[in-house]
C-alpha cells in the first residue's frame, strides 16, 4: 500500500498509509462520501450512513434469546404492579442501563429500585448478599444491567431467596451460563443472529428489551387506556452509555448516539442537563464530550465517591438535588485526577522492559482509577496493559486494556480456568480481574506466553491511517464542519485524521499535564495551532521541542475546532509526526 507522503517510519516508528482502498478512488467523491466508504460503508448503505437512524439499523429484539422470555415477565410484573429491583454496574454504562430501565419503568406506573454496589466493598456484579437482601426488601423480580453473565453464585442464591432475574448483559459468556429467568446477551455462546450485535454497550441491550417491553404491553392491550411511553426520548442515554463504554461506533451503535445526541440538545434529563451546566459546556454535546466530558464525571461517583451518585443523577425528578449531586460528581472527578495521577507515576515505575503484556501490581492503590491508569499505560507503551490494586489482605483487583488484535477478555477467562485468576472476564479490549497478590508473577507470565507472539504481530501491523492532506492553510472550521458530517466518530468508526505540511514549529511549550503545544507555519506563511496532548516525555513531543525554529516536520492527527479561540479557528490535535528535510 501506498505510504502517505512517503513517510515509512514515524518518529513514532509507524508507516503512515491511506485509510481508503485503491477501489474507494476510482471515482471522484465528495468528502463526506470518501470518509464513509473508507470506513467500511458499502455503496449500497451510503443513505442509511450519511444520518444514521433507530429505523434503519434496529433489529427485530426477538431475534436475541431470551428477549421474549425477558419481555414477557417484565410485561407481566408491571401489569401486576409487582416490586422490581434494577442492580446495575458503578460505571456509565451500568448507569446508564439502569437509569434507562427505571425511567421507562416508571412511565408505565410502577417505581423500580435501583441498586449500585459500591466498588470497594461489595466489587464488580451481583452478590450473593445483595441478592437476599433486595429479596428481603419485597422484590420479586430483579434484573441486572451491565453485569450477571458470570454470577454463578449470587444468582443461585437469588434463585433460593427466591426472586426471579433478568440478565441484561454484553460482556463474554462462558460456555455455561447462570441460573436465571431469562439471560440477554449478544455474546451469548449460543446466540445466532444476535451475535451480529455483539458490539452493542448493556445500554443498547437495556433499549432493545424496553422496545420488546413495550410491543408485548401492546399486544396485550395495555395502552389502550394509557399513552404509550417515547422509547426514542431516552436516546441521549443510550448515547451516553454507548460512547463512554467505548462501544464500537457501527451499525446500529451510531443510530444510537447520532440520535441520542440529537436527544441530549433538548435537555429533556433533569440530570444530564445539570451535568451538561456542570461540564461547563455552552454548546450542544458532542461525541467527544460524552466520552472525555460527561462520562468521566459520572463515572468519579463509582470510582471515588458514592457508587449510586451517577444512577441518582439521572433518575431525579427535582432540580436542585440535580444541580447539587452534578457539582459533587465535577469535585469528585477532580479527585480522581489528582488520585489517577499519583498512581501512575507509581505504576509507570514499575514497568519492565522486554515484556509484551505489561502487569503491574502496587500495595493500596485506588481500584476506582487503575482502569484509566492501565488505559494510559497501553496508550504509552503501545502494548496491552494491566494494573493491579492489592488490598491489605493480599487481594487483588486488576484492571486492563488492550491494542486492537489482542482479545484480553478472552485471556482473563482462560487464567481463570487455568486457577491463576479467582475471577475476571470482560471484553477485548478491557477486563477486570481478581487474583491474589502471590499469583501476580505467574499471572504476568501467562499472559505473556498466551499473548506474547499476538502482540508482536499486532504491533507489527500497526500503521497510522490517513485520509486526506491539506496545507496548513486548509485546516478550517469549514473542513472540520464537513468531516464531522461523516459522523459520528468513535471506536471502530474513526474520526478523520489529516496529514499536514511542511511545517516548521515557530513557537513551542508544554502547558497543562504534560500537553505540547505548538504554533506551526507553513511554506505559504500560513500558522496553525497544533495540540500533542500528554506527550512532553515521549519521542513525539521530545521531537516537538526540539524541532522548533530549525527542521521541517510533516504532521498528522485530528482537525478540530478551537473551543478556547475568541475568533473561530481550527486547530490539529497531533497523533504522529515525521521528518520533512
Amino acid at each position: 500500500m501506498m505510504h502517505v507522503l512517503g513517510v515509512e517510519r514515524s518518529i513514532l516508528g509507524q508507516p503512515w498509509r491511506w485509510r481508503a482502498t485503491a477501489a474507494d478512488n476510482l471515482a471522484p467523491q465528495d468528502l463526506v462520501t470518501q470518509l464513509l466508504l473508507a470506513r467500511g460503508c458499502t455503496p449500497e448503505a451510503l443513505e442509511d450512513h450519511r444520518s444514521p437512524s433507530i429505523r434503519a439499523f434496529m433489529p427485530d429484539p426477538s431475534i436475541f434469546r431470551d428477549m421474549d422470555l425477558a419481555a414477557e415477565r417484565l410485561a407481566d410484573a408491571v401489569q401486576r404492579s409487582e416490586k422490581i429491583a434494577i442492580f446495575g454496574d458503578y460505571d456509565v454504562d451500568g448507569a446508564t442501563s439502569a437509569a434507562l430501565m427505571i425511567l421507562l419503568l416508571r412511565q408505565l406506573g410502577l417505581e423500580a429500585r435501583g441498586y449500585i454496589p459500591d466498588r470497594l466493598t461489595e466489587g464488580y456484579g451481583p452478590t450473593a448478599a445483595a441478592m437476599t437482601r433486595l429479596a428481603g426488601e419485597g422484590a420479586s423480580l430483579i434484573v441486572t444491567v451491565d453485569c450477571g453473565a458470570q454470577a454463578f453464585e449470587a444468582l443461585a442464591a437469588a434463585r433460593a431467596a427466591p426472586v426471579d432475574v433478568i440478565v441484561v448483559d454484553h460482556h463474554q459468556c462462558a460456555s455455561e451460563l447462570p441460573v436465571a429467568h431469562a439471560v440477554v446477551n449478544p455474546n451469548r455462546l449460543d446466540e445466532a443472529e444476535g451475535a451480529a450485535h455483539g458490539h452493542l454497550a448493556a445500554v443498547g441491550v437495556a433499549f432493545l428489551l424496553g422496545a420488546a417491553l413495550l410491543r408485548t404491553l401492546r399486544r396485550r392491550g395495555f395502552f389502550a387506556a394509557r399513552p404509550e411511553p417515547k422509547l426514542l426520548d431516552l436516546l441521549d442515554l443510550v448515547a451516553l452509555g454507548t460512547v463512554a463504554d467505548v462501544a464500537q461506533l457501527r451499525g446500529l451503535n451510531r443510530a444510537f448516539v447520532a440520535q441520542g445526541l440529537k436527544v441530549m440538545a433538548g435537555r429533556r434529563n433533569i440530570g444530564l442537563a445539570a451535568l451538561i451546566e456542570a461540564s461547563r459546556l455552552t454548546r450542544a454535546p458532542t461525541a467527544t464530550d460524552l466520552g472525555f466530558a460527561l462520562g468521566p464525571r459520572i463515572n468519579a461517583g463509582g470510582r471515588v465517591g458514592r457508587a449510586d451518585l451517577g444512577l441518582r443523577l439521572l433518575t431525579t425528578r427535582d432540580p436542585a438535588e440535580a444541580r447539587t449531586i452534578a457539582a459533587e460528581l465535577d469535585r469528585l472527578n477532580e479527585e480522581r485526577r489528582a488520585i489517577e495521577a499519583a498512581v501512575q507515576v507509581e505504576a509507570e515505575a514499575m514497568y519492565a522492559s522486554g515484556r509484551r503484556v505489561t502487569v503491574v501490581a502496587g500495595q493500596n492503590w485506588h481500584p476506582g482509577v487503575i482502569g484509566i491508569v492501565a488505559g494510559r499505560l497501553k496508550e504509552k507503551l503501545g502494548q496491552p496493559a494491566i494494573v493491579i490494586a492489592v488490598d491489605g489482605d493480599g487481594v487483588g483487583k486488576g484492571s486492563g486494556r488492550s491494542i486492537t488484535g489482542v482479545d484480553l477478555g478472552q485471556a482473563i477467562l482462560a487464567a481463570k480456568e487455568a486457577g491463576i485468576v479467582v475471577a475476571g472476564g470482560g471484553h477485548a479490549m478491557a477486563a477486570g480481574l481478581t487474583i491474589m497478590a502471590d499469583k501476580v508473577p505467574a499471572f504476568a507470565d501467562f499472559l505473556e506466553e498466551l499473548l506474547g507472539d499476538r502482540v508482536t504481530a499486532a504491533i507489527a501491523d500497526r500503521a497510522l491511517l490517513v485520509d486526506s492532506v491539506h496545507a496548513p492553510g486548509g485546516v478550517t472550521p469549514d473542513l472540520v464542519t464537513a468531516m464531522e458530517t461523516g459522523g459520528p466518530y468513535g471506536v471502530g468508526w474513526p474520526s478523520p485524521r489529516v496529514a499536514i505540511g511542511p511545517v516548521r514549529p515557530v513557537r513551542v511549550d508544554v502547558v497543562g499535564n504534560g500537553h505540547v503545544r505548538a504554533i506551526v507555519a507553513g511554506d505559504d506563511g500560513r500558522s496553525l495551532k497544533a495540540m500533542a496532548f500528554r506527550s512532553a516525555d515521549t519521542p513525539l513531543g521530545a521531537a516537538l521541542l526540539g524541532a522548533a525554529s530549525h527542521r521541517k516536520l510533516w504532521l498528522a492527527g485530528r482537525p478540530k475546532i478551537d473551543d478556547w479561540s475568541q475568533r473561530s479557528a481550527a486547530e490539529l490535535h497531533i497523533d504522529d509526526a515525521a521528518w520533512a528535510d
